[in-house]
């Protein structure tokens, strides 16, 4: 539509036509993303396992670019449909207050002229005193009422018994019934000039240059008119997400779409679908791939130090998920809430028969380290449980505040954590397709005590049959059996020279056990204890899952260095996943995760 939008056109406008028009874009774009996946799949790997030389290599660089500029094509093609769909979508209800208002104005027998106004035909009254006059016909001009005698007045405020009563004008019913109809049909024409105004700039900005070729520049340039159709179109596609939903009715919604209305969502929506519980995880990943260099150029405009850490981190995920990767990543949610988001799995949990979901803790954050370090805990179990049972995934689970020192640790964020897990744990429920697989969480650090927290409320962690407990300082129950699993399915690994799993109580810090661990570590804790008369087996959070008392399953770990005579400071609280740190640790995680716990390795109680 171009020009002054009019009534008549309003009134012809097939909405069809327009989403006929978004379903042709949407076959370039689907033939696109086909083209691109051969280039990718068949050409490129192929070119890679068989050839090593220059040329391949520029050959390589060639096949890149021409990938990038189908993803580019399929992009901007699935923009333009979503936008015609939204105008189909937008403009309808002002197209149907319009034909509402004509039937009206035909059913009274006024006449519609072509700017808008309506004209009102001559009918016979009956005035106070019951005689019949007649009342002229007239016309009604929309948005804005003509000024009308009071009905039994005459020109000069006569009453009609009164000597000038002659002179009385009656007033005609038909007036502001016209008047009405002449309101509606501006209200709905100014309506469908706003939604038209607006969908042709958005449209009209949906251009490439000539001679294309992808570039950075060009990449912000797709995520500018993905932000520009949102701004547009989104209130379309908002309305109908069921943010307030259950992850199981997400996943009908889901699951009820029409896969072209899918990929609406997936390239319009993206921040919606990304961190919604109950959408398959290939779905979720595609969604914040997308969402991802938004979310990076917001961060880059806004500054500050909490701005460039999360920053440099969501550039290193962005750079780590470009790169081939073994076994596959999934990218399940990222946000710059708090402290920073950041949903990894490694291994398609969806299709996996065994999966776990691994809570970190004390100081973590969306920083350098959590790429390097916090990321590779969760790929390392994936690696040692996919030997135990190829079915595996492995998922890094940041979805809330982890404290970030010991002077302010307390219940609070893992409080605010455990819905937020136990959430998602729904969801993994509620989008694994196999019969019954098997699940387990995995809280380290702090983050044994939210894992803690979630198996203490109504229910229990969703669809979970192990927990492991790693370098834990008490999860706020006295007895495994609290944890809703039973404790012959929960697991504990705790490094005799790891601090946090000796951290005191508070009637320690009291009785000055906080020098003997200044003093000595671990084992000047223990002496201090013995000295006071205080239980070993408690600590910070309640009673030490190690323990007897606890009653778990503790498995094998390597005690790790030493605090102060071997400089270790918090080495030993941080190796645990690591293979070539902690072979026996890894190996156990892995048994648990990939379905065989019977064949742990196990150590005594403290």
């Amino acid at each position: 539509m171009t020009g002054t939008l009019t009534w008549q056109q309003l009134r012809d406008l097939k909405t069809s036509e327009l989403t006929e028009a978004g379903d042709a874009w949407h076959e370039v774009s689907g033939r696109s993303a086909s083209d691109r996946a051969r280039v990718d799949r068949a050409m490129s790997a192929k070119l890679r396992e068989t050839e090593e030389s220059e040329s391949a290599e520029a050959a390589l660089g060639r096949l890149r670019r021409l990938s990038r500029n189908f993803q580019y094509v399929h992009t901007e093609c699935g923009l333009v449909r979503t936008a015609l769909n939204g105008l189909a979508g937008d403009i309808a209800e002002p197209q149907n207050q319009l034909k509402q208002a004509l039937a009206d104005a035909a059913a009274l027998n006024f006449t519609v002229h072509e700017d808008g106004s309506v004209s009102y035909p001559a009918v016979e009254v009956e005035d106070v005193t019951g005689a019949k006059q007649d009342a002229s016909g007239g016309k009604a001009q929309g948005s804005h009422r003509l000024p009308l005698d009071p009905p039994g007045l005459g020109p000069q405020g006569q009453h009609p018994l009164s000597p000038g009563y002659s002179r009385f004008k009656p007033m005609n019913p038909n007036a502001e019934k016209a008047q009405d109809v002449a309101d509606r049909i501006a209200r709905a024409v100014r309506s469908a000039r706003e939604i038209d105004a607006r969908y042709a700039k958005t449209l009209n900005g949906l251009k490439a240059e000539k001679g294309l070729d992808v570039t950075a520049a060009t990449l912000k340039d797709v995520a500018r008119d993905t932000a520009d159709v949102r701004s547009t179109a989104g209130t379309h596609l908002a309305e109908d997400v069921p943010e307030e939903k259950s992850p199981a009715e997400r996943k009908k919604w889901w699951d009820g779409l029409a896969d072209e209305q899918r990929q609406e969502y997936l390239k319009v929506a993206p921040d919606l679908i990304g961190g919604l519980d109950g959408i398959p995880a290939v779905a979720r990943d595609e969604a914040n791939r997308t969402y991802l260099p938004v979310l990076i150029d917001e961060m880059a405009r806004r500054g500050g130090d909490d701005a460039t850490t999360k920053l440099d981190a969501l550039r290193m995920i962005q750079e780590t998920l470009n790169k081939p990767s073994h076994p596959p990543m999934f990218l399940l949610g990222v946000g710059d809430e708090g402290n920073g988001r950041a949903i990894v799995s490694y291994g398609n949990p969806d299709a996996s028969r065994n999966v776990s979901a691994y809570v970190p803790g004390l100081g973590t954050k969306l920083d350098k380290d959590f790429v390097e370090g916090t990321m590779k805990r969760a790929r390392d179990t994936a690696l040692g449980a996919k030997e135990v049972d190829p079915s595996t995934a492995s998922i890094v689970w940041l979805g809330y505040d982890a404290p970030q020192s010991l002077d302010v640790i307390s219940r609070g964020d893992a409080q605010r954590g455990a819905p937020a897990y136990n959430e998602f744990m729904t969801g993994l429920s509620a989008t694994n397709g196999n019969r019954d697989p098997h699940v387990t969480a995995i809280g380290h650090s702090y983050g044994s005590l939210t894992v803690g927290t979630a198996a203490k409320e109504a229910g229990g962690i969703p669809g979970v049959d192990d927990v492991i407990l790693l370098g834990s300082p008490g999860v706020d129950v006295q007895k495994a059996t609290e944890l809703g699993v039973g404790k012959e399915h929960v697991f504990v690994g705790a490094a005799d020279n790891d601090p946090v799993t000796h951290l005191p109580t508070k009637a320690e810090s009291h009785l000055g056990l906080s020098v003997g661990w200044a003093l000595g570590g671990p084992e000047g804790v223990r002496r201090a204890g013995d000295l006071f008369d205080v239980g070993n087996d408690d600590v910070y959070f309640g009673k030490d899952p190690a323990s007897e008392a606890f009653g778990a399953q503790r498995f094998r770990v390597d005690d790790g260095p030493r605090m102060v005579r071997d400089v270790g400071l918090f080495d030993a609280h941080s190796q645990y996943f690591d293979p070539e740190k902690d072979q026996d640790s890894a190996e156990n995680i892995a048994k648990i995760v990939g379905g065989r716990p019977e064949e742990i390795v196990r150590e005594r109680h403290r």
